[in-house]
């Protein structure tokens, strides 16, 4: 019978355990040379006999477990440089970057110097070379496996032998050279679309070519093409696709109605932008003799007009989703698809694929239909048109109208009942002039009407995700949004209360239910902007996948995007998976749609990006004609380097950098979001008015320089 360990052997032990990970760590931190088991010692501070010995023997441990090797006689190394992983380079504006590795915990950092000739976003292998130092793990690249991108935009800068782009993209840390050989007629300071042709390992910058001149910067239309071609998005369709576009028969034939339930004879419309020229979604509604109501959400078919495989088909897929720059729409779909045959204008008879729900006025569903059907749409309303009459006026359809909002009402009461988040972030929207400049500036609030449309979408994506779930394990693709970071929500909660607000993270409905009263307490006042977007960014990001996670911002339990087949690829991949089931087929692999659900993913954010730099460009060229004029606005961000302030009069961003403040020298507090003076402890934090002076724009960086204004 084997003897239980002593008191004292339990603590020798509970010493090498301890002594083996302290061994780990000096190696790991050290990993690009062997060390004796002295030298390992020596950096633990220890000199005695005795403690070498148990180092010696922590060491042998060590190599027996195969955690470290011998290499050479006597001497140690971690074996971090064995292994090679690939992952996606996430670049730093200092030329460090991160990368991504799927199967790692941790991000790997990867110093300037051990980039080599990686640029963001490619596909690279590297080696670790150290474990954690400084809460980072270091690697190094080893090879570039895949480029994300080789086309980059900027500015030419032309010397007397050669040229280099100044790339506009942030992440870009290298300029491009360029021999004067292959300018191609461009010149010093114009906008340019430069490809890269090489990048040698050891070159300190990849070397280019112009393939496309668009102008000078600050031209309007310079600055938006620069837009598209920064974010790979296409000025125009490929002329092939328009052509196969062209050919799509116009009328609807006795064949294509065979199979659908005809929704003509009920009153149906749609609610939409009274800018729109795609209406992608119709609501019908008429009283059943049980006196229930019958709701029908009808969405363009366009799976009836997209031949999968075919050339609309794979252009669609491509671009992934339409792309609404401030001036501009970047379509998926052709316009003969978008805003002719697919768009279910007032008055004609429109091929649909519906969700049919049998409620009652509360809200509640008894009934739920799904499949193909043909409309037609007896009126368009624009938003504004539709809360007028819910506000009080006449006008067509009021009863329905109203009906309909009072179930929107019910559904929305019970959806933030169940935790989901209220959200009605404010849209930055422009007032343009012929040539497109900005005349005004003014946020677009969202109201009953908008509401009334959200309310009965979210419940149709709802219902056709719970359809397309079932049975357990059928293939389908869901609007997937996690659960958030506990800590990230906790130091949300803890930046709140500072002020003065309160967030409860016990718990999905006691931190909703909280989240929602703080959202509705800062409503309308200057810092509720601010606090929305910290709130939003402490949240996962949705996205598209085949796994079902729910939806945690909307509390469901599933979720998909079925509503916008014109502008979103995922909703012609879900129409396609429901029809395929409603015909009794089985269910297709899932690993068939995880690629394309990536793929989406990644276009959305790439749209999302590209909204954005839109709206930057066009807040800079309506700043332009306000420099040195003094405006009252509101700090939305506090940075190292700056403070971000938001003009209270029409809602532009500018930041005042922290050399500009000249009354005092500024230190940055993190935890605190604020900046305190040194001498005068002034200090300056989120939510803070300030008055402002507009100091300068710059087109190329998209930026607008504030300074404090001098007080009277």
């Amino acid at each position: 019978m084997k003897s239980k360990p002593s008191k004292a052997q339990k603590q020798i032990l509970k010493t090498l355990t301890q002594l083996e990970t302290e061994v780990l760590e000096v190696l790991n931190a050290e990993s690009n040379k062997p060390l004796n088991y002295k030298q390992i010692a020596a950096r633990l501070g220890i000199l005695d006999g005795a403690g070498r010995a148990l180092v010696e023997t922590a060491v042998s441990n060590l190599i027996t477990a195969e955690k470290i090797k011998e290499q050479g006689r006597g001497k140690y190394q971690t074996k971090l440089h064995d292994t090679v992983y690939t992952g996606t380079v996430d670049m730093t504006s200092s030329g460090a970057a991160y990368v991504i590795v799927p199967e790692l915990e941790d991000d790997i950092y990867i110093p300037s110097r051990q980039v080599k000739n990686a640029l963001d976003g490619d596909t690279v292998s590297i080696r670790i070379t150290a474990g954690k130092r400084s809460g980072k793990t270091f690697g190094t690249v080893v090879k570039v496996l895949e480029r994300k991108r080789l086309e980059f935009v900027g500015t030419l800068e032309v010397t007397r032998d050669f040229a280099f782009l100044v790339p506009d993209y942030r992440k870009m840390s290298v300029d491009i050279f360029i021999g004067r050989d292959h300018l191609n007629g461009a010149k010093n300071g114009q906008k340019v679309v430069v490809r890269i042709t090489d990048y040698p390992e050891k070159a300190s910058s990849p070397i280019g070519e112009v393939i496309q001149v668009l102008g000078a910067p600050g031209n309007h239309e310079v600055e938006i093409h620069a837009i598209l071609a920064e974010y790979g998005l296409p000025a125009a369709f490929p002329e092939e696709v328009l052509a196969a576009a062209e050919k799509i028969p116009r009328t609807i034939t006795e064949k294509d109605l065979a199979q659908r339930r005809d929704m003509r004879p009920f009153t149906t419309f749609t609610i939409d932008p009274f800018d729109a020229k795609d209406f992608d979604d119709a609501l019908s509604l008429h009283k059943l003799e049980n006196g229930h109501w019958e709701v029908g959400v009808h969405i363009a078919d366009v799976t009836h007009y997209l031949e999968p495989g075919g050339i609309i088909d794979k252009e669609a897929y491509n671009r992934a989703t339409s792309v609404y720059l401030v001036d501009r729409v970047v379509p998926m779909l052709p316009e003969v698809l978008s805003n002719d045959l697919c768009s279910l204008r007032p008055n004609e008879d429109k091929l649909t694929f519906s969700a049919i729900f049998e409620m009652d006025g509360k809200g509640q569903v008894f009934h739920t239909w799904i499949g193909r059907t043909v409309i037609h749409s007896d009126h368009r309303f624009t938003y504004e048109g539709a809360q007028e009459i819910l506000e009080g006026a006449d006008g067509p359809f009021k009863k329905e109208l109203l009906v309909l909002n009072q179930i929107a009402k019910a559904l929305r009461k019970d959806r933030f009942k169940n935790g989901a988040f209220s959200f009605d972030k404010k849209e930055l929207k422009f007032h343009l002039d012929e040539a497109g400049k900005p005349t005004g500036v003014y946020q677009k609030v969202a109201k009953d009407a908008n509401h009334l449309i959200e309310e009965f979408m979210l419940m149709a994506n709802k219902k056709v995700a719970e359809f397309g779930s079932q049975p357990e394990g059928r293939t389908f693709v869901y609007r997937v949004h996690d659960d958030p970071d506990p800590e990230k929500i906790r130091e949300l909660a803890q930046f709140v209360s500072q002020l003065g607000y309160k967030i409860n993270p016990t718990g999905r409905k006691v931190l909703s239910q909280s989240m929602n009263k703080m959202l509705l307490d800062v409503k309308d006042k200057p810092e509720s902007n601010m606090l929305e977007t910290l709130v939003i960014r402490s949240m996962a990001k949705a996205k598209y996948d085949v796994k079902n996670v729910g939806h945690y911002g909307l509390a469901f339990g599933h979720y998909t995007h079925f509503t916008s087949p014109i502008r979103r690829y995922p909703d012609v991949m879900v129409h396609r998976l429901l029809q395929h089931y409603l015909d009794g087929k089985q269910t297709p692999p899932a690993k068939n749609f995880e690629e394309d659900c990536k793929h989406s993913s990644a276009r959305e954010k790439m749209a999302a990006d590209a909204e954005r730099a839109s709206i930057k460009y066009m807040q800079v060229k309506f700043m332009e004609d306000h420099l040195n004029q003094e405006f009252d606005g509101v700090i939305t961000g506090v940075t190292e380097w700056g403070v971000y302030v938001e003009i209270s009069e029409n809602h532009c961003e500018g930041m005042i950098k922290i050399r500009d403040f000249r009354d005092d020298y500024y230190v940055f507090e993190e935890k605190k979001f604020r900046i305190i003076g040194e001498r005068r402890r002034k200090i300056y934090q989120l939510g803070d008015p300030v008055r402002i002076r507009v100091k300068s724009v710059d087109f190329e960086k998209k930026q607008i320089d504030f300074v404090m204004a001098n007080k009277k």
